[in-house]
């Protein structure tokens, strides 16, 4: 009579726990990164009342006969699976679509998070709601991600222009290819040149034979009717590994030449039969403010120049485990590394990891339905337990009343 009062309250207490459980992820339903938790139940030892017996060649054999002696929590689950996206269109906001943690730190301290709510501080650093700084792979390396939205990209004087693309043998003698080109000068100012590609005579195509032209457009010329004096001219050979270098005329800001000397690289050209699509791309830039700045899928953080470069911030680290589940909560929607989650596996995105969503947050994965179903359940179920206390109960009255 008592095993039953003891079951029913260890029914009771489990269903309590259940309860709690169902209760803390109703209250997070609405929690961006939330994992909803799940409990699971398990019966304790059973009293044996009669041992298993074998059968003999007279008799046949006996199962054992047992009271089991109630139920306990078998484990508090955390469901990690994937949920659905909510577009918010705001730069900072982040979801990761598959596997994979961002990884946040304050000091020393490393968490885990899938909520990428994010915000830039008064540093520029990019940090959690609760101020956690959110790392970016750097060559292996955890660093602190930092946009300065008032940075300036220094100017670059060009150095070369990297000749790439394709010069067909079979390119007519009077194919022409023109281009222009942007090259900035020691002092950081930008001059638009002119490039001509031809072939070197009627029969330079077919021998790999071409003539590249550059000239300034904007230094006057004062007999429009000769030769231009400040045009540039080489002669390259296709295939080649011969190095070249040249010396440009720019116009200095009143129309006076100034020579300036360039590589004009041309390992890269080709002389295959298809396009004629050869060009030279210069390095260097101008000065220019950070303007704007937008994260890619594979976690890239890219600024936006008004010079128009674009250029690579920092990329974001996503963490993984071999066993998710095993991550510990510790509040602030962040995470931490136990003793069965395994160690972190840390690189970018998409390398066998999630991608990440800009302008989007990862709703919490709790079911309101699922939850309410599972719910009625544990009431039901704590219900029946209170039953079975209550005709025990009644049960040893009438014992009691055999007295009288």
């Amino acid at each position: 009579m008592l095993r039953s009062m003891y079951s029913g309250i260890s029914g009771m207490k489990n269903f309590q726990t259940k309860l709690d459980v169902i209760g803390n992820n109703i209250a997070n339903v609405n929690t961006y990164g939330f994992k909803k938790g799940r409990v699971t139940f398990k019966d304790t030892m059973n009293q044996t009342i009669s041992g298993a017996s074998a059968a003999t060649e007279n008799k046949g054999g006996k199962n054992p006969m047992q009271v089991g002696l109630g139920s306990t929590i078998a484990s508090i689950d955390l469901i990690d699976t994937q949920s659905s996206l909510q577009t918010t269109g705001r730069a900072l906001d982040l979801a990761i679509s598959g596997d994979g943690y961002f990884v946040v730190k304050q000091g020393q301290s490393q968490m885990y998070t899938r909520a990428g709510n994010f915000y830039l501080d008064d540093n520029g650093t990019l940090v959690t709601g609760e101020g956690l700084k959110v790392q970016s792979l750097n060559n292996g390396i955890l660093e602190d991600i930092t946009v300065n939205v008032n940075s300036l990209l220094p100017a670059k004087q060009t150095n070369q222009l990297v000749m790439k693309g394709n010069l067909p043998k079979d390119a007519k003698g009077s194919s022409e290819l023109l281009q222009q080109l942007k090259v900035v000068d020691g002092n950081g100012i930008e001059h638009v040149i002119d490039m001509t590609i031809k072939p070197n005579g009627a029969t330079g195509a077919a021998n790999g034979n071409w003539t590249v032209s550059f000239v300034d457009k904007s230094i006057p010329v004062a007999d429009p009717t000769q030769p231009n004096p400040n045009i540039t001219t080489v002669n390259i050979q296709i295939p080649t590994n011969t190095p070249q270098n040249i010396t440009l005329q720019l116009n200095n800001g009143s129309g006076t030449p100034v020579p300036f000397n360039v590589a004009l690289p041309i390992e890269d050209l080709t002389a295959d039969g298809g396009s004629m699509d050869a060009n030279a791309y210069p390095d260097g830039n101008t000065q220019g403010a950070l303007e704007s700045f937008n994260i890619g899928s594979t976690g890239e953080i890219n600024g936006v120049f008004s010079n128009g470069l674009v250029l690579t911030l920092g990329q974001l680290a996503l963490a993984k485990f071999s066993n998710p589940s095993g991550l510990s909560k510790i509040g602030n929607n962040t995470f931490q590394e136990s003793v069965n989650s395994g160690t972190p596996n840390i690189n970018v995105p998409g390398e066998g990891r999630g991608s990440i969503a800009a302008g989007a947050l990862e709703m919490s994965n709790v079911d309101l339905s699922e939850e309410f179903t599972e719910m009625i359940t544990a009431q039901r179920g704590f219900q029946a337990n209170t039953r079975i206390i209550t005709t025990s109960d009644e049960i040893l009255q009438e014992l009691i009343n055999l007295k009288r």
